[in-house]
C-alpha cells in the first residue's frame, strides 16, 4: 500500500504560523498549507517560498504551500488555528473576545464544509472560549477539538524551575490546569524534578514567584515585544500536539478539552491532562485534587465560564 503523506492545515500566516509550518517540516509530519486572508497573500506565499529553500539545505521533503484559498486547505489530516489578533502591552486575553470571534466564526464555518474529519487545534485567545465556539459551529465530534494551553502554560512553569534549580529541563515534569488566563493551576503538588517532589526542592516563597511568573508568562512577553505574543513556545506546543495525533505516540498533555462531569465540570473546554493519539482526545485523566487545588481550579473555572457566557454564536 502506498504510504501518503499527512497534510497540514494552519489556519494564520502570522509569527505562530510561520513557525508551525517551519516545525511541522523539520519533523517531517506532513505536507503543510499555511492560509491567511487575501490582504495577507504575499506574506503566506513568502514564508512558503523560504522554509522550502531551506529544505534544500537539511533535506527534508514535506513541501509548504501559501494559499488564501480554503480548498487547498480540504482534507486536512490536522488543522491548527492561530487567526486573530494577537494582545497589545496592557491587553488581557479576554479583550481580544469579540474580534477573534468575528474570525473564528469564519474560520469554524469553513473547518466544517471543506475539513470535517481532521483533528482541530486552537491557538486563537481567549483560547477557552474561542475552542468552545469553534466545536459549536464547526460541529466537530468533541474528540477532535482541543485548545492549545496547557502545553505551553506547563513548558513555561518548567522553564522557570529548571533555571532557579539549575537542572536539567528533561527532569522536570510539571502540569498545569485550569483556563488560559491569570487564575490557571500549576499542580505543585503533582511536580516533581528527577522524581523528587518539587515541593522539597525549592522554599514555598520562591515556588510561589514561580506560579506567579507562570501565570503571567504570556504578559511578559507581550510587555517584551510590544508588537505581540509569544510565538516560538505556543508554535511548538501546538506541534507537540498534533504530532502525538499523527504519530499515534499517546501522549498525556494538558489541553483544553471538553469535559462531561469531570472536575465536577459540564459543556465546558478546560485544561486538564489529554491522553491524544489516533482517536484524537482518547482518554481527560481525571486527578485527585485536595480541597486547595480544587478551590483553586474552581476559581479559574469561573473565570472561563464568565468569557464564555460573553460568546455570542
Amino acid at each position: 500500500m502506498a504510504h501518503t503523506k499527512k497534510k497540514i492545515g494552519l489556519i494564520g500566516g502570522g509569527q505562530i504560523g510561520g513557525n508551525l509550518a517551519l516545525l511541522a517540516v523539520q519533523k517531517q509530519l506532513g505536507d503543510v498549507v499555511l492560509y491567511d486572508i487575501p490582504a495577507a497573500e504575499g506574506l503566506v506565499k513568502g514564508k512558503a517560498l523560504d522554509i522550502n529553500q531551506l529544505s534544500a539545505v537539511d533535506g527534508y521533503d514535506c513541501r509548504v504551500t501559501g494559499s488564501t484559498d480554503w480548498k487547498d486547505v480540504a482534507g486536512s489530516d490536522v488543522v491548527i488555528i492561530t487567526a486573530g489578533v494577537p494582545r497589545k502591552p496592557g491587553m488581557s486575553r479576554e479583550d481580544l473576545l469579540e474580534v477573534n470571534l468575528k474570525i473564528m466564526k469564519d474560520v469554524a464555518g469553513n473547518i466544517k464544509q471543506h475539513c470535517p474529519n481532521a483533528f482541530v487545534i486552537n491557538v486563537a485567545n481567549p483560547l477557552d472560549a474561542m475552542v468552545f465556539a469553534l466545536h459549536k459551529i464547526a460541529g466537530l465530534p468533541k474528540n477532535m477539538v482541543v485548545g492549545m494551553a496547557g502545553v505551553l502554560d506547563t513548558s513555561r512553569f518548567k522553564c522557570f524551575v529548571a533555571e532557579a534549580l539549575g537542572c536539567s529541563i528533561r527532569d522536570v515534569e510539571a502540569l498545569v490546569l485550569g483556563g488560559h488566563g491569570d487564575d490557571m493551576v500549576p499542580l505543585v503538588r503533582h511536580s516533581t524534578v528527577g522524581g523528587v517532589p518539587l515541593t522539597q526542592l525549592i522554599p514555598a516563597d520562591k515556588l510561589n514567584a514561580i506560579i506567579d511568573r507562570t501565570r503571567k508568562g504570556g504578559a511578559e512577553l507581550v510587555n517584551l515585544y510590544k508588537t505581540g505574543s509569544a510565538y516560538f513556545a505556543p508554535a511548538s506546543s501546538s506541534i507537540a500536539m498534533a504530532e502525538s495525533y499523527l504519530l499515534d505516540r499517546k501522549r498525556v498533555l494538558p489541553a483544553a478539552a471538553l469535559l462531561e462531569g469531570q472536575y465536577g465540570i459540564s459543556g465546558y473546554f478546560f485544561g486538564v491532562p489529554t491522553q491524544i493519539g489516533a482517536g484524537g482526545v482518547e482518554k481527560i485523566i481525571d486527578v485527585q485534587l485536595n480541597d486547595a487545588e480544587k478551590a483553586e481550579l474552581n476559581k479559574s473555572f469561573e473565570s472561563v465560564k464568565k468569557t464564555v457566557g460573553e460568546v455570542k454564536l
